[in-house]
């Protein structure tokens, strides 16, 4: 199988995890890769309240701390540097977890890995359980979401390095 098989395989893969979220998990994701990639507008594409624009404007003062954050995954499997990635990422994910559009740690899995890219695969079980687990998220929603993580995905032995290809944008159907 050549390279651009290979990459229009894991792309098409990427799609349908991507379908089979919630429509409500598949929207959050869009909205916080817009907010974080800088695509558009996202006050005018996403905005339908004042709740909107509160949860907008806290994503886009979190995701600040994204580029900074890429820059400090740990390369090795020591412990050197663990701490500054995972006290940042966890309090972004709590943040992003605590609005509540996000209901399972394969939506969280997907999103993050597209902020952050491949090589913080191995820490997202980590920061998922640590965020999941703060008072701030309502205890149905812990429950909820902890009992998300397959046990296949906390244990991992490995990850893959492949960079994610699908990034997935609102698409603005025109009605005549």
């Amino acid at each position: 199988m050549g390279h651009e098989s290979k990459a229009f395989s894991l792309a098409i893969s990427e799609m349908r995890e991507f379908a089979g979220f919630a429509e409500h998990e598949q929207n959050f994701i869009e909205r916080s890769l817009d907010i974080a990639m800088g695509r558009g507008d996202a006050f005018k594409t996403w905005v339908c309240g004042p709740r909107d624009q509160r949860t907008i404007r806290s994503q886009y003062l979190a995701y600040r701390e994204l580029k900074r954050l890429r820059s400090q995954i740990p390369s090795d499997d020591g412990l050197d540097g663990v701490e500054t990635l995972l006290g940042p990422l966890m309090r972004i994910s709590a943040q992003d977890l605590a609005m509540e559009q996000l209901d399972s740690f394969s939506a969280y899995r997907f999103l993050y890995e597209r902020l952050l890219g491949a090589a913080v695969r191995p820490y997202l079980p980590a920061a998922f359980c640590a965020a999941a687990a703060l008072p701030q998220i309502r205890p149905y929603r812990r429950r909820m979401l902890l009992q998300s993580l397959s046990e296949a995905a906390a244990t991992a032995p490995g990850w893959s390095k492949k960079e994610p290809c699908f990034f997935p944008e609102r698409v603005e159907v025109e009605t005549a």
